[in-house]
């Protein structure tokens, strides 16, 4: 096999990868601390995508209407946590007909406003050339964002006051109630930053996913699969679920095709699931 061929189909599959990652750091944020399933992600990724898409017709920068997206979404976060999810925390199964059911009223309400298909935004990028094949070069702009988003989120949670109070707030909700910390209001900002998480995917993959109703449908599967079997660390053990299994599928499929690519990352899933109920990171020494 020729060399170019084959690093070109190795930064397919790291960008791919993240690419999925950026798509499931907010369902990550969720559930790791918080113990929620959102099954309305691929809805807030779409609500991101839109609003992106309605910011840059108005005339804005992409780069604005990404912010618009995220804080909108993060937005919309906090109100669902305020007047749905709050009722129902200790109650997984309630929580997640809950947002089933959200999804499917946010879904229906995009196709009444918008349609079943959304003109994309047109961007065009150039592509880097490695050897006889090529490659966007925004797709590689991708494989960084993952990169920074992931370390910023990070620092975020393990260096700053409120990623301190996150995980205490989640790990013993009473004793850090009875040491003063407002756990309600805790929860309300960290349902609020995986819901912008995933506002800000809708928005910077919309140059490659074009804003359509069911746009979220391609990773909410995929990303539930990867929090899952991420286990008790939900960062460390997401990027490195995401990342392995989100490469091999993509090379899988490559080599053969886009079904089998998509039979190795369940089949995977299931393999590692047998092995590690508990998920990967069961036995891992890190802070998150």
């Amino acid at each position: 096999m020729e060399v170019d061929l084959v690093a070109i189909t190795l930064i397919s599959a790291v960008a791919s990868a993240a690419v999925l990652l950026i798509a499931t750091l907010g369902l990550a944020v969720v559930f790791g601390l918080m113990g929620v399933i959102n099954l309305a992600h691929g809805e807030f990724i779409m609500l991101g995508a839109y609003a992106a898409l309605l910011s840059t017709r108005a005339g804005l920068p992409f780069w604005a209407a990404i912010i618009v997206a995220v804080v909108l979404a993060a937005a919309f976060g906090a109100m669902v946590e305020l007047l749905l999810i709050r009722r129902l925390y200790s109650r997984i199964l309630d929580t997640m007909l809950a947002t089933w059911g959200l999804s499917l009223v946010l879904y229906q309400a995009a196709v009444v406003v918008f349609g079943a298909v959304t003109p994309g935004l047109g961007f065009s990028f150039s592509s880097v050339n490695i050897g006889a094949y090529g490659i966007s070069a925004y797709l590689l702009v991708l494989i960084a964002v993952a990169a920074l988003l992931t370390a910023a989120l990070y620092l975020l949670l393990t260096r700053t006051s409120y990623g301190v109070l996150a995980r205490a707030a989640v790990q013993d909700p009473q004793m850090s109630a009875a040491i003063g910390i407002d756990a309600a209001r805790i929860n309300t900002a960290t349902f609020a930053l995986g819901s912008g998480l995933a506002g800000f995917a809708g928005a910077v993959l919309l140059p490659i996913v074009p804003a359509t109703p069911g746009m979220g449908f391609a990773f909410v599967v995929k990303a539930f699969l990867g929090v899952v079997i991420a286990g008790p660390l939900a960062l460390s053990g997401t990027v490195m679920a995401i990342g392995v299994l989100g490469a091999l599928s993509n090379i899988t499929a490559s080599v053969w095709s886009a079904v089998f690519g998509d039979l190795l990352f369940f089949g995977a899933t299931i393999a590692l699931l047998r092995v590690f109920p508990q998920g990967i990171s069961q036995s891992w020494r890190m802070k998150l």
